[in-house]
């Protein structure tokens, strides 16, 4: 059974009046129809104070950060520097551990490149002969016999980095499976099984971007400890839908997490490392240039500290504002309040498809520890078919690998297609949703 929120979800009104927010809504879809936009677990519509703030930045303050002292270049610093702040307070970090990135792709391959040019070289061995016992990078060194552990539910911006890494250093890549039902094995049983002495990292969707099912993560995290394990979230689907608190993470052993602004209501071009300060300064820097240099000569040079380390050359300042408005724009509406409402969106879309002949859900069949993000698969047709079907009828949603092909594997699968909700999502939008899916089998005669 579905377990009940604490928060109450938005009123009809108060939908309502965001929907209003959201200038995509003005726009018909294919045929002239009203456009559903059912796929945010992709990318989210933005609302029209952050399309106006990025657009604002560009008229007003579209200055050179960090590297003048004119009016408008120091509105632009002001401006990152308030962007850092706004991201940190919205998932409770601290404004020194907020790295910008392109993407939160870039923001994993941060981390997994920097074990790599710390581990080039060195002893794999842990505190081995010949680490230099006053290098803060020595705790990431990375050598043959040292494990790195994902999970079978990962995307592949959080698979790949680290096959690349472990292909790199001669360390063994080990996983995590799946339950029955398609969640994220976490058992005390799977983690004592798969994470051993030798495990360096651990690196865990917070959220499946194909089940929506949520990670427990309570005896992982204490397995990482037992062993002294860096600990990586991918937070890419669960930041925009349910609170995140990297202050309490960290306390229990996560080290650091990643964020995406276009999914957040925010731009594309920009996403986030949220890491603890001793992480950031054990990482040796990836990305070198301007902006991330203390001091440099003709031999050699020497690095910033702390999130500038990770910030070279010209940063993406105003889509850095438009997420600042985005993340304002999200905590007045309450992450409680939204992921309630999708809860019951979510139920009302598997109650929906069980009714369905010929359609199979990929995961839980329930609300429990899930978000809104439910992808299916129906008998005889292939999902982009079916896509093709629901965009007929003014439906968008997501189909494909969603790139996640090995937890497709598992159920049997190529590819699936994927509904997902956002803040403007409406139980009308998902009934037609369902009206079109109800009719996919018979279009194409099955």
């Amino acid at each position: 059974m579905s377990q009940p929120s604490a928060a109450k979800p938005l009123t009809e009104a108060e939908v309502a009046a965001v929907r209003a927010d959201f200038p995509y809504l003005t726009r018909p879809a294919r045929g002239g129809l009203e456009l559903a936009y059912l796929d945010w677990g992709a990318t989210s519509q933005k609302p029209a104070c952050v399309i106006e703030r990025e657009a604002e930045f560009y008229r007003m303050s579209n200055g050179a950060a960090g590297r003048s002292t004119y009016q408008i270049a120091d509105e632009a610093t002001a401006a990152w520097d308030d962007a850092h702040e706004d991201v940190a307070a919205l998932v409770g970090a601290r404004a020194s551990q907020i790295v910008f990135t392109k993407n939160a792709t870039e923001a994993v391959n941060l981390v997994s490149l920097a074990i790599a040019h710390a581990s080039a070289g060195r002893p794999a061995a842990r505190g081995g002969a010949g680490a230099d016992a006053g290098d803060p990078a020595r705790s990431l060194i990375l050598g043959e016999g040292d494990e790195v552990v994902v999970s079978r539910a990962e995307h592949h911006a959080n698979l790949v980095p680290w096959q690349e890494l472990c292909a790199r250093t001669g360390a063994r890549l080990r996983w995590l499976d799946l339950t029955p039902d398609g969640r994220v094995d976490a058992s005390v049983e799977a983690v004592s099984r798969v994470v051993t002495e030798r495990t360096r990292v651990i690196a865990l969707t917070h959220a499946s971007n194909v089940t929506g099912a949520l990670t427990p993560l309570d005896d992982v995290l204490a397995a990482a400890r037992a062993v002294s394990a860096l600990v990586l979230l991918d937070t890419c689907q669960s930041g925009a839908h349910v609170p995140l608190d990297f202050a309490a993470l960290s306390a229990a052993g996560v080290d650091a997490m990643v964020l995406s602004s276009h999914k957040m209501l925010g731009p594309t071009g920009i996403g986030a490392l949220v890491a603890t300060e001793e992480l950031l300064e054990a990482m040796p820097p990836v990305l070198t240039g301007g902006s991330m240099i203390e001091a440099v000569t003709m031999e050699s040079s020497t690095y910033m500290s702390g999130p500038a380390r990770f910030e070279a050359g010209s940063q993406p300042l105003a889509q850095a504002a438009g997420w600042s408005t985005a993340v304002g724009y999200l905590a007045s509406l309450g992450l409680e309040r939204l992921h309630a409402g999708e809860q019951l969106l979510t139920q009302r879309v598997l109650d929906g498809l069980a009714t369905v002949t010929g359609v199979r859900v990929l995961g839980p069949t329930d609300t429990t520890d899930r978000l809104g993000v439910v992808a299916f698969a129906v008998d005889g047709v292939h999902p982009h078919d079916v896509g093709q079907v629901l965009d007929a009828a003014g439906v968008a949603v997501r189909t494909g690998h969603h790139c996640a092909q090995p937890i497709h594997a598992a159920f049997g699968v190529h590819a699936s297609s994927r509904v997902s909700f956002g803040p403007t999502t409406t139980p009308g939008e998902i009934d037609r949703f369902l009206q079109a899916v109800d009719s996919v089998r018979s279009y194409f005669g099955r």
